[in-house]
């Protein structure tokens, strides 16, 4: 097979709407039943954590971003603290602790098993979107990148996470500090969240690298939509 290139793509997109009849006395029953339904909120049944910012934490409630105050509380989930890339959060009594990037977290405190459809970052310092996640099952610091054609890794990541890039297919890419030797290889799982893809393709390069890079072997599998410093992303398939 020919060389393996690795070549600069384009930033990621930004997101892109009779007459009534006679009044009859009201049943005080009927109002007590629509005040407990006004005053009961909906309560989440899955939430993980984007991003924090200061007091504040970019959570995913069922699906749906939200960014929530320290002591404050939305559809039953309270933010107790936020710490870095890390929050506490009580729901029903129970408290939870998140990981930034890591997987949606039910009710019962028990993570999911991947077969989520979406994922919500927060950006990092100079606009960066930074997460963690999992390769392999093993957790990795991870920055999106699409002008990555794929999942990129240095050696030394690589043999961390037991992926034998010696028997990958040879090639070479450019880089900015020119061409290197890389080797494609098949990665048995990535996971974002609470979204995990199987058999993703990677790249492992011989020199380090600082962050492995979420290239375009993953991000192809999803609608992106930029919207200010939140990145969401949907799974096509």
């Amino acid at each position: 097979m020919g060389p393996l290139v690795e070549r600069v793509r384009s930033p990621i997109p930004r997101g892109d709407a009779g007459r009534l009849g006679a009044a009859r006395p009201a049943t005080p029953g009927l109002f007590t039943a629509l005040a407990l339904l006004v005053a009961i909120p909906a309560c989440a049944q899955s939430v993980s954590m984007s991003g924090s910012l200061g007091d504040k934490a970019l959570l995913v409630i069922d699906g749906a971003p939200r960014t929530v105050a320290t002591g404050a509380t939305v559809q039953g989930v309270k933010l107790v603290s936020v710490t870095g890339g890390n929050a506490v959060i009580e729901v029903k009594g129970k408290r939870v602790s998140l990981v930034m990037g890591g997987a949606q977290v039910n009710l019962g405190g028990a993570p999911s098993d991947g077969g989520g459809t979406q994922i919500v970052l927060a950006a990092g310092s100079g606009g960066h979107f930074f997460t963690t996640g999992t390769i392999n099952g093993k957790s990795v610091q991870l920055l999106v990148d699409t002008g990555a054609t794929y999942v990129s890794m240095g050696a030394a990541q690589a043999r961390e996470l037991g992926v034998d890039f010696s028997k990958g297919q040879r090639g070479t890419a450019s880089t900015a500090n020119g061409v290197v030797t890389v080797y494609r290889v098949k990665l048995a799982s990535v996971r974002v969240g609470d979204v995990q893809l199987y058999d993703v393709d990677g790249l492992v390069g011989e020199q380090p690298m600082a962050a492995i890079l979420l290239g375009n072997s993953f991000l192809s599998r999803f609608q992106m939509k930029r919207d200010n410093d939140t990145l969401t992303l949907t799974k096509r398939y």
